[in-house]
């Protein structure tokens, strides 16, 4: 039965899936950011430089880069539920539960890569099963609930992390990650129902590459590869600035959780100004890297917990506010049918961020901490005037009724030359 015409009877079903798929993302963004946090305490032991760190923090996000667009094309080739639970097993089993075993400090980097590997495979398999499996009505609601327990994994790795870590190191960590993925695996394998690909229209390399070198698509991407290396860089060494200044795993952690919970404000508030018309993409995207660059300058120069707290409320406000606000500007250049296209080379720019930012923070670590997260603060704030609008008129929100008249040769200029609202072009 179509998505959009779902009846009461298969309902409950769907809300099981959709549960199962939630706690999927929660898993993943709960493992990330568990052993990110935690890497600091296992580079400092083993007398690893920040460099080193930098590294093992870009692996998992790395292995995203190279394989979402892969595990994406697969599938929509063989449907979505084999790559979720190929997805959920490998995580599990070959990493999380081999490097629990084996216990081998040098095979960290391995296993993040793994894992990185892994869930390359689930984040897009969870996004298509989510579309195809709610009607449209509901759409916004399921991609919000995936997003909200993919937060509450990111608020809880870091915590949660530091807790089993000081318990039993990395390996108690790895195992229950295993088990916990092992149970989310055989709970999707029972509650997610099989989906046949669809069929795919066909799109020239040239009209794609136009598309992606387009201001309306880089302005944002720009934006949300900025917010997500501030945040990967300060999950990683926000806790290395805390050691530093004699504070434990679970005071780190509990202070690093911070980057994810403050999201719950800013992002509801960033979202409820643009869609009044107060908050523009462009301008709020580029002030939302400037708030997340005076957090990491924070964290550059005030010693402690007076760095290390307004650096996490800082940073994580700037972030919540240019998600939202990136991810809205590329729905409104998508061309029509082209919008999971759009988002899903969009994640390849987050990626970057997320693999980027840390090892820019580590190269410059090799000077000092303080060095490292100067650079990305300047690095943010370059980004920031890229996507500054280029003259001081805020024009209108422009109209997103999908009802509207508006002829198709008026999307394909502002596709091709910038929006004719002129929210990224000025």
């Amino acid at each position: 039965m179509p998505a959009t015409t779902a009846g009461p009877s298969i309902r409950r079903p769907r809300r099981a899936a959709s549960a199962s798929l939630y706690a999927a993302g929660f898993t993943t963004a709960f493992g990330a950011h568990s052993i990110a946090a935690n890497l600091g305490g296992y580079a400092k032991g083993w007398h690893e430089s920040l460099l080193a760190l930098g590294v093992l923090l870009a692996l998992y996000d790395g292995a995203g880069v190279l394989l979402k667009p892969v595990f994406g094309a697969l599938a929509d080739r063989i449907g979505p539920r084999p790559v979720l639970l190929g997805g959920l097993a490998v995580f599990a089993a070959v990493f999380s539960a081999v490097f629990s075993a084996v216990g081998d400090p040098a095979l960290v980097g391995v296993a993040r890569f793994g894992q990185g590997a892994a869930a390359s495979a689930l984040s897009p398999a969870a996004g298509a099963l989510i579309a195809r499996l709610n009607p449209s009505a509901r759409q916004g609601r399921a991609f919000g609930g995936y997003g909200l327990y993919k937060s509450l994994g990111y608020a809880a790795g870091p915590l949660l992390g530091g807790v089993l870590v000081a318990a039993g190191g990395l390996r108690l960590l790895f195992a229950v990650l295993a088990v916990f993925a092992a149970a989310v695996a055989g709970w999707a394998a029972v509650a997610v129902p099989t989906v046949a690909p669809q069929p795919r229209a066909r799109q020239t390399v040239l009209d794609l590459a136009r598309r992606l070198s387009s201001r309306p698509f880089l302005a944002p991407v720009t934006g949300l590869a900025a917010a997500t290396a501030a945040l990967a860089a300060g999950v990683g060494f926000l806790p290395v600035r805390g050691a530093a200044a004699g504070l434990g795993p679970v005071a780190t952690g509990a202070a690093v959780s911070l980057l994810a919970v403050v999201t719950a404000i800013a992002q509801p508030l960033a979202d409820r100004a643009r869609d009044a018309g107060r908050l523009a993409e462009a301008p709020g995207m580029a002030a939302g890297l400037v708030l997340a660059a005076a957090g990491l300058a924070c964290a550059a120069l005030l010693p402690g917990l007076a760095g290390l707290l307004p650096a996490a409320l800082l940073a994580r406000i700037g972030v919540g506010a240019v998600t939202p606000l990136g991810f809205a500007a590329l729905a409104a250049s998508a061309p029509p049918g082209r919008l999971g296209q759009t988002m899903g080379s969009a994640e390849v720019g987050r990626e970057l961020g997320d693999a980027g930012g840390p090892v820019l923070v580590g190269a410059f670590g090799l000077i000092s901490l303080t060095a490292g997260f100067g650079a990305l603060a300047a690095a943010l704030m370059v980004c920031a005037a890229l996507i500054a609008p280029r003259n001081r008129k805020s024009p209108p929100i422009p109209d997103r009724n999908p009802m509207s008249t508006a002829p198709a040769t008026q999307h394909s200029q502002a596709e091709g030359e910038g929006r004719a609202d002129g929210r990224l072009t000025n």
